[in-house]
């Protein structure tokens, strides 16, 4: 009987689950759309040079041949 029991399809369990805990399975999916679109976010962020902040806390001395120097912002 348990070799019969294990011998379901992924989309048989999950409709089982879906039936007994539907509040999990749909968590479950809201939190991996979120975890998605925080990996997008912060992709962007560091594609687009987010940390380049008009005003800093501490001075930050660069060299003018060094990359960064280019993306500075001077507003």
């Amino acid at each position: 009987m348990a070799a019969a029991a294990s011998r379901r399809s992924l989309g048989q369990l999950l409709q089982q689950g879906w039936n007994e805990i539907p509040e999990v399975l749909a968590s479950t999916g809201v939190a991996f759309v979120g975890m998605g679109l925080a990996t997008i976010g912060c992709y962007n962020y560091v594609k687009n040079d987010g940390d380049n902040r008009r005003y800093k806390m501490t001075y930050v001395v660069m060299r003018p041949d060094d990359p960064k120097a280019k993306l500075i912002r001077k507003e």
